[in-house]
């Protein structure tokens, strides 16, 4: 098992220079640009789990197909926990590890969703606009829940919106319904995408359940990596105590004939 262990050049080490990123970097969001026509081309969903006694973090990557749903590629990273948990600045955690698992494609990963949010972020730059600025790829983040944000319902139909209001009334975000009488799921812009075609690009991936199968065959895959890595890690250990006890052995035993 691979762990990185690495982190970018210049990487935030604690809040206030965290905070400082994020005011450099949102500046660079892309809001005017239409984005890549929903249906056409690859999507890849991205989505991370963590184990945090052993302080791992996993990152899955999986590219569709757009038009079939058809899974073209995966692929899975390893790392460290590179950031202490504080809300809002989750980003810092996750994006190492989500940038090695989308540099280990051989497939354009096309237009990125994330689990997550863009612009419906208390800083307006949540992890779907910080990875877009980070690769300059199209990204939408397509949460659960609407953070601390608020929404009417939409209509019960498949298609029917709402949306998503800051305090002061700003729109950043769409709260979408993927399927019949279902819960809605909150979409906002991450990076070079409108939110029209964001929802767009949701609904065209969530065919037949509430999430986008992006979301759902990340969930997946990132779940089996992290359990596969804790396996490794704790054979790993198991190995090193056994390795440790005999040696422990060995020199009472060479102790005991001195």
């Amino acid at each position: 098992m691979e762990i990185i262990t690495g982190v970018p050049d210049g990487w935030p080490r604690d809040e206030e220079a965290a905070l400082a990123v994020q005011d450099e970097l949102r500046g660079r969001v892309v809001l005017d640009e239409p984005g890549p026509a929903p249906g056409t081309g690859l999507v890849t969903g991205v989505d991370v789990a963590y184990d945090d006694e052993r302080d791992l973090v996993v990152a899955a990557a999986v590219v569709l197909d757009a038009v079939t749903l058809e899974v073209v590629e995966e692929a899975t990273a390893v790392g460290r926990v590179a950031f202490p948990y504080v809300p809002g600045l989750l980003a810092f955690r996750e994006i190492p590890t989500v940038l090695a698992a989308l540099e280990r494609l051989d497939s354009g990963p096309g237009t990125v969703v994330c689990d997550g949010y863009g612009l419906a972020h208390p800083r307006r730059f949540g992890l779907a606009s910080h990875l877009g600025v980070l690769t300059g790829l199209p990204v939408i983040g397509v949460a659960k829940n609407p953070f601390t944000f608020t929404y009417d319902q939409p209509g019960p139909r498949r298609g029917d919106n709402s949306p998503l209001l800051a305090d002061d009334g700003t729109e950043v975000g769409r709260a979408l319904r993927t399927q019949d009488a279902t819960k809605p799921v909150f979409v906002s812009v991450g990076h070079r995408v409108s939110l029209e075609r964001a929802c767009a690009h949701t609904l065209g991936l969530a065919r037949r359940y509430r999430l986008p199968e992006s979301t759902r065959h990340a969930d997946s895959l990132c779940r089996r990596a992290l359990k596969e890595a804790q396996e490794a890690q704790e054979a790993q250990e198991a190995q090193e105590a056994q390795e440790a006890q005999e040696a422990q052995e060995a020199q009472e035993a060479q102790e005991a004939t001195a």
